[in-house]
């Protein structure tokens, strides 16, 4: 995990990394995790988040209301009998982890990146029926066959990809999860969340900053993003909005929160 001490001299706050990571290239996951104020990502995650916020303002806000359609979706799954959960590029634990929503259903979170993967397997270390793997969604044979000893594919199994395939090229993202419905049983789910281009006009400047980290940004559009669920049948109210999937309170007015889609599908 991510630990920081105070500088020699100085008395600042210096970030030290684990052996083998760069603290000096930005990552997306711990731009997530600053995102939701988290305290697990270093200087240059910071830096580069602060140059997302200028473009995006409405970022935070914007990851707020994925993790609140996360506990909805989830609790839903679980609610429809679902007991397997895969949590495909997991990023770092937070508050209000799948698990933490689901406690009676298996749980695999997966990420490639070896920070995220430490700081997770040491969380859960004492937490039954949760597995954190190393492993890149990208290589989705190599995946599946991890997955092998920690899910039965013969039953109902749900795959989240919660902000993770804008940051997946076409020539990857369609197959991969083709792949993933190939190897599930029906009635398995596929939950995705996906940003969209709002600001054309400075879309490009978030482009080149996301580039600079370890992924680059492929933003979609609503029919682009729908392609991810042929095969499956998308349960209501469809394709929508982060809050307007299924709000605890469907009167109460939602935030203005457009970065992108939501949607919960079902294997048939």
């Amino acid at each position: 995990m991510i630990a920081r001490k105070k500088g020699d001299i100085s008395g600042e706050i210096v970030d030290s990394a684990p052996e083998g990571v760069d603290p000096n290239v930005p990552n997306v996951a711990r731009m997530y995790d600053y995102f939701l104020d988290g305290k697990d990502n270093f200087a240059a995650d910071r830096a580069a988040a602060e140059q997302i916020l200028q473009t995006f303002p409405n970022t935070k806000e914007g990851a707020r209301a994925n993790r609140a359609f996360l506990r909805r979706a989830v609790r839903h799954l679980v609610d429809s009998g679902v007991r397997q959960i895969v949590d495909l590029g997991a990023g770092l634990p937070t508050q209000g982890n799948t698990h933490e929503i689901a406690p009676e259903a298996r749980v695999v979170y997966v990420d490639n990146d070896p920070v995220v993967c430490v700081h997770g397997r040491a969380l859960l270390a004492r937490t039954e029926n949760v597995s954190f793997l190393q492993a890149d969604v990208r290589e989705t044979d190599t995946l599946l066959h991890k997955l092998d000893d920690l899910i039965d594919f013969d039953r109902p199994v749900a795959f989240l990809m919660l902000a993770i395939l804008h940051f997946i090229p076409d020539y990857v993202a369609y197959d991969m999860v083709a792949k993933l419905r190939a190897a599930s049983a029906p009635g398995s789910r596929l939950m995705i969340s996906h940003a969209i281009d709002t600001t054309p006009d400075t879309t490009p400047q978030a482009v080149e900053i996301y580039r600079r980290a370890t992924a680059a940004l492929s933003l979609r559009t609503r029919e682009e993003i729908l392609r991810f669920f042929e095969g499956y049948e998308l349960e209501e109210p469809g394709l929508t909005y982060p809050n307007g999937w299924r709000p605890d309170d469907p009167d109460a007015p939602g935030n203005g929160i457009t970065f992108g889609y939501v949607g919960v599908a079902r294997k048939p």
